[in-house]
This record gives C-alpha cells, sequence and structure tokens, in this order.
C-alpha cells in the first residue's frame, strides 16, 4: 500500500513540475517570458526563454536601454495578464494571446493584448521564438 501512495506522490510530483515556468511545456515558456521581460522588467533573464527573432528583439531593448538599472529604487509599473487564447499551429508551434494590464503610481492604466509564439527546440524544450505587443 505504502508503495502505491509513493508512485502516486511522485506522479502528482512530476505533474507539478511540468506546470512550472521553468518547465518545458509552451505556455510555461511563454509564462516565464512574460514574467521576467513585463512583470520583473528583468530583460536579461527574459533572454533565457527566447530564440531567433525573440532574442534579437530583447537583445536590441537591451542595446536602448543601456546601462540604466532596474532595481528595487525604480518605480515600476504593476502588469497582471490573463491568457486570452491559445493557438496550436502544429506539434513544433503553439501560439497564444494574452490580455494584460498595466497600472501606474499616478492611478492610471493601460490595457495591452500580447502575441506570444513558441516553438519547440530540437532538444525538446519550448522558447518563445517572436512576440508582438497590440493595444
Amino acid at each position: 500500500m505504502s508503495t502505491v501512495r509513493a508512485a502516486v506522490v511522485l506522479v502528482l510530483l512530476a505533474l507539478a513540475a511540468a506546470g512550472c515556468h521553468s518547465g518545458g511545456a509552451p505556455r510555461a515558456a511563454a509564462e516565464g517570458f512574460l514574467d521576467e521581460h513585463y512583470v520583473h522588467i528583468d530583460l536579461e533573464a527574459a533572454k533565457q526563454y527566447t530564440v531567433g527573432v525573440a532574442r534579437a528583439k530583447v537583445e536590441d531593448e537591451q542595446r536602448l536601454v543601456g546601462d540604466q538599472q532596474i532595481d528595487e529604487s525604480t518605480r515600476r509599473p504593476r502588469v497582471s495578464y490573463t491568457l486570452g487564447e491559445q493557438r496550436d499551429e502544429d506539434a513544433e508551434r503553439v501560439s497564444f494571446v494574452y490580455h494584460a494590464t498595466v497600472r501606474f503610481d499616478d492611478g492610471g492604466s493601460t490595457d495591452l493584448r500580447w502575441l506570444i509564439t513558441t516553438r519547440r527546440e530540437p532538444d525538446g524544450s519550448w522558447k518563445v521564438s517572436n512576440y508582438q505587443e497590440f493595444q
């Protein structure tokens, strides 16, 4: 009986780990990227979730920001988002549309949409291959 319980616990832990942002699923890659790029404003950390065009876009943003430091003293907007739509393009590509709200300290806010395209890499991991922001 304890062997069955141990097996159930291991299966549940594996499922939980697969659902984490650091997992290999396409949605986990997309949301890990969104968290680092838009919520935490950490472009270097966001790069780990990217390949191709998305990587080039993040690197361009890093060049534009230059040595501007984002740290604990930086006033940051509060960003929240929800998944609006998932499009399974094929077995190797999945796209997501997210609805976001960005709230500023002065009480203002803006609504955005993000189109995030992910692709399966040869090692089986999923990465963000492109992203676009819409108002």
